[in-house]
């Protein structure tokens, strides 16, 4: 960001370049919103969102001219007028303020950015030249509704405004079994699916706010919770279970069988019906971590012609069938990265997925593949919240960094910021503002937002905390899983102690090197990030909900680092019937709390099945 005063201030995202001119305008309590544009219509919402943000005294009004006097905010649709379609002009003099893009989107982004300088401003806003537009031009946000969480509409809804004000354009919603199909409700029936009817809502929502909703149903892998059923089992590769490369067992099916006609079939019925409740012409078919591929049902097949061959067969008939509607395929390029010389086959108008949620992700190497065969890609990164509770907060930040290097560096198209639930889902939402607003940060403007003060714009635009609190509980409790020496990827070793059974818990406390003394030192960290919650000054309606949210979340924390001194006192057969009862009676609480907390932002749907894990980890105190 260039700007003549060390005095720039706090955005999110930061502007690509603003520079301050030193003096004030000072904004009178009644004024004008000046819509100037060939189709005034086309950005009123933008004016009505920014008289949300004014007093009750500013009017909106269309015209020709410029306008005139002091209270005046001039929207101007200027066909050309910048260089960038998403970009924007903000000009705020000591008389006017002047709004200048060439698209409705990029007067949006313009109204977003002024919209924050208000909020920060006591009456008076500082002078300046703000030109802006993004690095990426596509921006997403991929949420997983599919372990257990199904948000509500209301939360939906909250979560794309808060998306959209830091320019975000794109989301999806990862789909396994959580769509209401019509002739498969076997499947869906007690996960509180979105229905065809809220996803044309939960669309036209976006619309108005320049996000485009991508539909997303995985089409090949993660089809668990439909190869378990009866009706659909024939069509698994390895109906029995598979293992994975690095030695788990899985007793139940997980991916399709490429070679039966009726699996391609399958996937297509879902299209048909799916993709008519969306305005985007993508689609993500997922098609990632098909680990049983060639164990089962096309055994000798991979054997004679190779895994990749094979998975790129299957990729390319769906390709066949989305190109024939005229969309889009979006998948994930895992399995391609193992296949890299099958890159080159690919066709050039789908766009690949290169993803890593480790801050070591090799991003540089995987972008450079694609981007030699110039097939179109996004880079993936994450949020890093699940498997966590807290999340991992500096792993987390130079993940999201290091995906919009490389993918500048090599020409992506799009960056997608991932949100999983894995294993029950735990993590409040809110534990992943810290991560959203950072990757909409670096993917719109890299050089000004690699460094952003991240806690301080979280607690202003993610938790309107004045105070700053929120924003600095949530990055240290997020870094919690530094505590210990070992860091397993894709999750902490605090959370795999909640869900890992007695006999394993005391190997995970040896190889983390954690005993008493270490469980007692986090346990004063805890305390001591919590300390300050009380003087959190949140200016949101769902401020108590995300209160308890941290708490909750800080005593499962606690709860874990209690779990594993008893684990060690177990192995040494020295169990202490009173820190049974304390465990036992605090996970009773826990899981109250955690019922409460979810129902508060979720369907019911997929809360029995997250709940069963905390219900197996008290089982194991008696």
């Amino acid at each position: 960001m260039n700007s003549s005063s060390n005095a720039a201030p706090l955005l999110l995202p930061a502007p690509r370049h603003l520079n301050l001119q030193g003096s004030q305008f000072i904004h009178p309590d009644s004024g004008v919103i000046l819509i100037n544009a060939p189709e005034p219509q086309d950005i009123f919402f933008s004016a009505v969102l920014l008289q949300g943000g004014l007093t009750d005294q500013w009017r909106i009004a269309a015209g020709g001219g410029a306008g005139e006097g002091k209270g005046i905010i001039a929207l101007n649709l200027v066909p050309g007028g910048v260089q960038h379609e998403q970009g924007y002009q903000l000009i705020i003099s000591e008389e006017r303020i002047d709004l200048i893009a060439s698209q409705p989107v990029g007067i949006f982004y313009g109204v977003q950015t002024l919209r924050q300088l208000v909020e920060l401003s006591d009456g008076s806003l500082p002078t300046m030249n703000c030109r802006d537009w993004p690095d990426f031009p596509n921006r997403g946000v991929m949420l997983d509704i599919s372990r257990d969480k199904v948000p509500t509409m209301s939360t939906l809804f909250e979560l794309v405004d808060l998306l959209a004000s830091w320019k975000v354009n794109q989301l999806q919603l990862y789909t396994e079994h959580t769509f209401a199909y019509t002739e498969h409700e076997t499947v869906w029936e007690e996960a509180s699916p979105m229905t065809g009817e809220e996803i044309l809502e939960l669309d036209a929502y976006c619309r108005k706010r320049f996000v485009e909703l991508v539909p997303n149903q995985n089409s090949f892998g993660h089809m668990r919770r439909w190869l378990t059923h009866a009706e659909y089992v024939h069509l698994a590769e390895c109906p029995d279970g598979f293992v994975t490369l690095w030695g788990e067992v899985h007793d139940e099916p997980f991916s399709l069988d490429p070679t039966n006609p009726e699996s391609l079939n399958l996937v297509s019925g879902l299209y048909d019906e799916l993709l008519p409740h969306f305005s985007s012409r993508q689609i993500n078919i997922g098609c990632d971590e098909t680990f049983e591929l060639g164990q089962g049902k096309n055994e000798e097949l991979v054997e004679r012609v190779g895994g990749g061959r094979v998975y790129l067969d299957f990729l390319l008939k769906i390709y066949a069938d989305l190109k024939s509607r005229g969309h889009t395929l979006q998948f994930w390029g895992d399995i391609l990265m193992n296949h890299p010389e099958l890159v080159p086959e690919l066709p050039r108008d789908l766009i690949a997925l290169e993803w890593g949620y480790e801050a070591s992700h090799p991003f540089d190497a995987h972008c450079a593949i694609f981007a030699a065969s110039c097939v179109p890609f996004y880079v993936c990164p994450g949020t890093s919240s699940w498997n966590t509770l807290a999340g991992r907060t500096d792993n987390a930040l130079e993940n999201l960094r290091s995906a919009a290097e490389s993918g500048l560096k090599h020409g992506a198209v799009g960056y997608l910021n991932t949100d999983w639930g894995d294993s029950g889902h735990w993590q409040p939402l809110p534990v992943s503002f810290l991560g959203f607003g950072y990757g909409a940060g670096v993917s719109w403007a890299y050089e000004a937002n690699r460094d952003i003060d991240i806690v301080s714009a979280a607690s202003k635009f993610a938790f309107g905390d004045e105070s700053n609190v929120m924003g600095k509980l949530a990055y240290e409790l997020g870094n919690l899983y530094l505590e210990s020496e070992l860091q397993p990827p894709n999750n902490s070793i605090l959370f795999r102690i909640l869900q890992s059974a007695p006999e394993d818990l005391a190997i995970h406390a040896n190889e983390a090197d954690l005993r008493v003394t270490e469980c007692r030192n986090i346990l004063e960290h805890i305390a001591e990030i919590m300390e300050p919650l009380s003087e959190s000054a949140i200016q949101r309606e769902d401020a108590d909900l995300i209160l308890a949210e941290f708490t909750w979340l800080a005593d499962m924390l606690r709860h874990s680092c209690g779990r594993l001194m008893w684990a060690l006192e177990l192995a040494r057969g020295e169990e202490d019937p009173s820190l049974v009862e304390e465990l036992v009676a605090d996970a009773d609480d826990l899981m109250a709390r955690f019922k409460s907390i979810w129902h508060a932002r979720n369907r019911p749907g997929g809360f029995k099945d997250s709940l069963a894990r905390m219900e197996q980890m008290r089982s194991h105190y008696s």
